[in-house]
């Protein structure tokens, strides 16, 4: 037995040592790192200038591109005697770039023209079907931005689209 306390008081014997202060500096370590790569990945440090460049357009692209509305005048369309309804009632705004405006207003004729030759050549079914006004509003787009030209018109807004 004394060779047994003569091991345990020597000092040159290893000790277990405690784990804590190496796990603290493994989760601190961990810690730094990933704050670190996201302050890099974000842009909060060592962003380039082109980075911080395309941020302020991001912004600029996000804001509402400058562009009028032109009013159609309504149009009224008698249906097949066929359907359930007699008449169609259509009105429409037509999104323009701002510059395109005039060029646009002065083509309104040639549009309504169109739309009103498109419109009475639909049979009832198709203008009944409530699916169906996506569709129509696809093609009369189609048709007024062949009539005034590419880039002249943006959108058409269907404001009222009434069978009676």
């Amino acid at each position: 037995m004394i060779m047994t306390d003569a091991a345990a008081a020597d000092p040159a014997s290893p000790e277990k040592a405690s784990k804590k202060p190496i796990l603290i500096g493994l989760v601190a370590a961990i810690a730094a790192g990933g704050g670190s790569f996201y302050a890099t990945f974000s842009g909060l440090v060592l962003a380039p200038e082109s980075a911080i460049a395309a941020a302020a357009s991001s912004a600029e692209m996000n804001a509402l591109p400058k562009v009028t509305y032109v009013e159609m005048d309504p149009l009224v369309i008698s249906l097949d005697p066929t359907s359930h309804s007699r008449h169609l009632r259509f009105r429409a705004q037509l999104e323009t770039p701002y510059q395109y405006a005039d060029e646009v207003r002065s083509a309104l004729p040639r549009v309504i023209d169109i739309l009103n030759g498109y419109l009475r050549a639909l049979e009832a079914r198709d203008i009944e079907d409530s699916a169906s006004l996506f569709r129509i509003r696809a093609q009369m787009l189609r048709r007024v931005q062949a009539v005034t030209g590419p880039g002249r018109v943006n959108d058409l807004l269907v404001m009222e689209f009434v069978l009676h």
